[in-house]
């Protein structure tokens, strides 16, 4: 499962929305399952398709105090594994009959890269309204150690005292947007590696 944070005013029906008029096509059907607030859209394999077995990955949308919350769920993988190894093995006894099995192995290349095409449709959709995985403004205050007043990021030094602020500058991951501090060396969301800037 992967999880991505998406700070600003962002509607999870208006996600659902657009991953349903994506994914509603083709070789995959979607379905949506809850209510405004938490939703989740399932996109799937239609049960007629001739290769790859059944697969489906869920989108669990939420929302947050300062946006929304997708996690995706895992996909499937056994029908689309034997498919392909069926494709492989086929290959290697006879290479003609590859050509005979082209619109299978299509079929199975789109299933492998559903989770990526997933997440490019969220990411434009965030994008078109304003959102993203930056820091939104009610989290891009800090607030000084020493004397607990709020000041702006970025601010070198609190604005009622004087303290250094370095440390408690609030940063975002760059991968999922989970709001990390500076002393953080891993994200604790998605477990990427932070670099220090």
């Amino acid at each position: 499962m992967s999880t991505r944070i998406y700070h600003g005013n962002l509607d999870p029906r208006l996600i659902a929305d657009r991953l349903i008029a994506s994914f509603s096509r083709g070789n995959y059907m979607v379905q949506q399952i809850g209510g405004p607030e938490n939703l989740a859209v399932q996109i799937s394999t239609r049960p007629n398709r001739r290769s790859g077995g059944r697969t489906a990955m869920t989108a669990n949308i939420s929302k947050v105090t300062d946006g929304i919350s997708i996690t995706l769920g895992k996909q499937d993988w056994f029908g689309l594994a034997a498919s392909l190894g069926k494709t492989a093995l086929s290959a290697l006894r006879n290479p003609i009959t590859l050509i005979n099995r082209l619109d299978d192995l299509a079929q199975d290349v789109e299933s492998i890269t559903l989770e990526e095409q997933i997440w490019e449709v969220i990411d434009q959709t965030a994008r078109q309204h304003g959102t993203g995985q930056a820091l939104s403004a009610r989290l891009a205050r800090m607030v000084c150690p020493y004397c607990q007043t709020a000041n702006q990021t970025g601010a070198s030094r609190c604005l009622a005292c004087g303290a250094p602020l370095g440390e408690v500058q609030p940063t975002t991951c760059p991968n999922c947007g989970f709001v990390v501090s500076q002393k953080e060396s891993m994200c604790p969301n998605c477990k990427v590696s932070l670099q220090i800037k």
